[in-house]
């Protein structure tokens, strides 16, 4: 029996590896690896700490002890205190100079910005295999003509893989967006209790230098080249709100590629992967609804609400630090960060099995050409000396009679016969037959795709070529 609840993030949508990166395990790991860094430091800053001391504590590293850190944490009621105890049983040799100097926020804090640093490397490797493919499929249909549309309403002609530039392009500025938060991450470092490292200062009898010194060296032990110049208790929330305004940018990217392809599945033009034995609806056999696609709308929707968690909460801190910030922040970012995999789990998935059905296409695109070629048609009757004012009456009333015929007979579009047959406007089958060749519609869609791909697709993924191979985790 299944008694309490699972949270859905973890059981379908994201990956195992998103999923570990916020466990506990991990957590509790990281917190470790940032004790056994302070106290290296401090060692050769001249601190009497022992090797004997580092030793045990990388002894017992990634063995955490739940059970004890849990029962010391009912007595305490102070999370880092009772795991401290709990290395500390592990550790009686190290125990008198664990945590040494440190606050609570030393481990809670600079674990989040590792987890979220190792979350953003996750994310972008699911991004650039997502570019990786959309780019294949763009280039498969750069030259298939389709039919625009702007406010859903026949617009003029397009490619299909220029359309698909559009969600490329989107990507694309997420990634940089991405690059731009990794490569100027920060660790808080070792501040101290209220960020003027007090603490430290007297453990090294006032030595700023040594101080400082502390800082980077703890922060270069984590793998990282620089820690914020100051801080209260905690890092600045509002690097929250940044990292998770990127993930947020991913969900918009994202729920847009979702929608268009509701759209144009329901016009039959394109088709997300709908595999042998999957079942569209309980009840209607025959449905072959876009689940995926659905699916990515809704996990964005939630975090794209998500994300306003983050500005209320640096947006309300109170001078040094409150601790309204903890509970929420143990729920939002992992959260964020689990539904931004889940939806590019999808979004490789989908991108990887798309659909595209040419003869509807085609088909939409030979009912609308004849409205779209009219204003050419006009030029090309008055080289021939007619009138334009003359022509744009008359083919203003063919065009109107012909969207009636189609619009309450159901009748196939009748306009290009019409004009055909008038003599006054005078061109033959053949000249009209030139004018409505799609191929003048389409403006520079081929060459665009060609130099968007060349000029920025084809140097990202040259960069991140190592990333590209992930395969997408889709449960259910």
């Amino acid at each position: 029996m299944r008694l309490s609840y699972e949270n859905p993030l973890i059981k379908r949508y994201s990956s195992k590896e998103m999923a570990y990166n916020f466990s506990d395990t991990k957590k509790f790991r990281t917190w470790r690896k940032l004790w056994i860094a302070l106290a290296e430091a401090q060692k050769q800053l001249g601190l009497d700490i022992t090797d004997e001391q580092i030793k045990e504590m990388k002894r017992y590293e990634n063995e955490i002890n739940f059970d004890d850190a849990e029962a010391l944490e009912r007595e305490l009621k102070h999370d880092v205190m009772a795991h401290v105890h709990a290395y500390g049983k592990q550790c009686p040799k190290a125990k008198p100079v664990l945590h040494l100097g440190a606050t609570s926020a030393f481990v809670g804090d600079n674990t989040d910005i590792i987890l979220m640093r190792d979350g953003l490397e996750i994310i972008k490797k699911k991004l650039v295999n997502c570019i990786y493919h959309l780019k294949n499929f763009v280039e498969k249909n750069k030259s298939v003509i389709t039919l625009g549309y702007t406010h859903f309403q026949p617009a003029q002609l397009t490619t299909v893989g220029k359309r698909a530039c559009l969600w490329l392009q989107d990507l694309l500025m997420d990634l940089e967006e991405l690059d731009f938060r990794l490569s100027n991450l920060k660790l808080r470092g070792a501040k101290g209790t209220t960020g003027t490292q007090a603490s430290y200062m007297k453990l090294f009898n006032n030595d700023e230098k040594k101080v400082e010194e502390l800082d980077r060296l703890v922060a270069e032990k984590l793998g990282f080249d620089k820690t914020f110049p100051v801080t209260g208790q905690t890092y600045p929330r509002k690097l929250d709100d940044q990292i998770i305004s990127t993930l947020k940018g991913i969900a918009e990217s994202a729920h847009k590629f979702s929608n268009d392809i509701r759209l144009l599945q329901n016009l039959n033009e394109i088709e997300e992967p709908f595999e042998e034995k999957q079942v569209g609806s309980s009840a209607m056999a025959y449905k072959r609804n876009p689940m995926r696609s659905e699916r990515i709308a809704a996990l964005s929707r939630f975090l794209i609400v998500t994300s306003l968690n983050t500005a209320v909460t640096a947006s309300n801190q109170w001078l040094e630090r409150t601790l309204d910030d903890s509970a929420n922040r143990r729920i939002t970012i992992p959260e964020a960060f689990l539904c931004c995999d889940g939806i590019l789990n999808l979004y490789l998935n989908i991108v990887k099995g798309l659909k595209v059905y040419h003869k509807v296409i085609k088909a939409h695109v030979e009912s609308q050409i004849p409205f779209m070629a009219t204003e050419n048609i006009i030029m090309e009757s008055v080289k021939k000396g007619k009138d334009r004012q003359e022509l744009h009456e008359r083919i203003r009333r063919y065009s109107m009679e012909a969207i009636r015929l189609i619009r309450e007979d159901g009748k196939e579009n009748t306009l290009l016969d019409r004009i055909l047959n008038d003599e006054y406007i005078g061109l033959t089958y053949e000249e009209i037959q030139n004018i409505i060749n799609p191929k003048n519609f389409i403006g520079r869609s081929i060459s665009q795709v060609d130099k968007f791909l060349k000029d920025f697709i084809d140097p990202v993924l040259e960069k991140y070529r190592d990333l590209i191979g992930v395969e997408e985790e889709v449960r259910v």
